[in-house]
């Protein structure tokens, strides 16, 4: 681990009334999902950030309130000896370690559990996941570790819920003419989910305008003259850590849109487990609701077409709102 040079530390020093047995445990718990480090008992180290000051604040306040006493102090530390030592107490390898045994232990049961359970699971995980990396303050090895183990453990997830899911291919995404895929019929798998959803709402929003589509029962029905995407042998298809409606986004020639990229990034983080992307939560949540009212595929993505066009305003508005700023400075 790198020495951080005069790193600025936050020092939370407080006492509680005995008797606060129920405010002790509140403010304990807090401080742990924080990520505090204890010197000792009642006093608490943080990185100085101003989330972290205000936090500090807070339970100071609440301290107060409970009839404690509570000092938040801003510190540097003394010498190149405490420069070192202190980062060294928010060493996470033990809390990784835990979490890699978890993974192992879902691995191993994989098969047996139900889809929904599974996807539960997996969403508990990705919680415990994030939380810890919130408070991974000077990532060592142990960091990297578990986000390799974590794509891993998601990937054989992603082939248990979606075995016909799409492997990566490697290499460079082929630039095609878009004349020659006009008024076309696409096809890719039956009901249809994140990537797909997407792709069809891309295909006929700014590809192709007289798209039609068909819904395969399993891809070896796709038929000759049909353009093929989000399945293994698609014309369009995963494409390194691209989903396929990033493929088509950059085959295309519409990767100059910040909208579509941005739109792109929450379709990555749900399908192959990309970056946490704050959207997609509400995404797969619309999602989900409409794939079990809504029997037909057709019927699906035109529901999902008027979320998307939605967002698609929203992340448009965003882009030339940022930009109007950065001309501005």
């Amino acid at each position: 681990m790198r020495p951080v040079s005069r790193q600025q530390w936050l020092l939370l020093i407080l006492s509680l009334p005995t008797q606060s047995a129920t405010a002790r445990m509140r403010i304990w718990r807090t401080l742990k999902q924080l990520g505090c480090a204890a010197l000792r008992d009642g006093a608490y180290l943080l990185p100085a950030t101003p989330a972290h000051e205000t936090a500090f604040r807070e339970l100071a306040e609440e301290c107060g309130r409970e009839g404690g006493v509570a000092w938040t102090l801003s510190t540097l530390a003394e010498d190149q000896r405490d420069t070192e030592a202190f980062p060294l107490l928010f060493d996470r390898a033990d809390d990784y370690a835990v979490l890699l045994r978890s993974w192992k232990e879902t691995g191993r049961s994989l098969t047996r559990l139900k889809p929904s359970e599974l996807s539960r699971v997996q969403k508990k995980l990705r919680r415990d996941y994030d939380a810890l990396r919130a408070i991974d303050f000077f990532p060592t090895t142990a960091s990297a570790d578990a986000e390799a183990a974590w794509q891993e453990l998601t990937a054989r997830v992603e082939r248990v819920l979606s075995p016909d899911e799409p492997r990566e291919t490697r290499g460079k995404v082929a630039k095609v003419d878009p004349d020659e895929y006009r008024g076309r019929v696409w096809a890719t798998r039956r009901r249809i989910w994140v990537d797909r959803v997407a792709s069809g709402w891309l295909i006929r929003r700014f590809i192709d305008k007289q798209a039609r589509f068909l819904w395969l029962a399993k891809p070896s029905d796709c038929p000759r003259d049909a353009v093929g995407f989000d399945f293994d042998g698609a014309m369009f298809s995963h494409v390194g850590d691209r989903v396929t409606f990033e493929t088509l986004i950059t085959s295309f020639g519409l990767d100059e849109d910040p909208a579509l990229l941005r739109l792109g990034s929450i379709v990555n983080s749900l399908d192959v487990g990309g970056a946490q992307v704050p959207e997609a939560v509400g995404f797969e949540a619309v999602l989900t609701g409409a794939r079990e009212r809504l029997g037909d595929d057709d019927a699906l993505l035109d529901e999902m077409s008027v979320v998307l066009d939605s967002l698609y305003v929203h992340f448009t508005r965003d882009a030339q709102a940022d930009k109007r700023a950065g001309r501005k400075k």
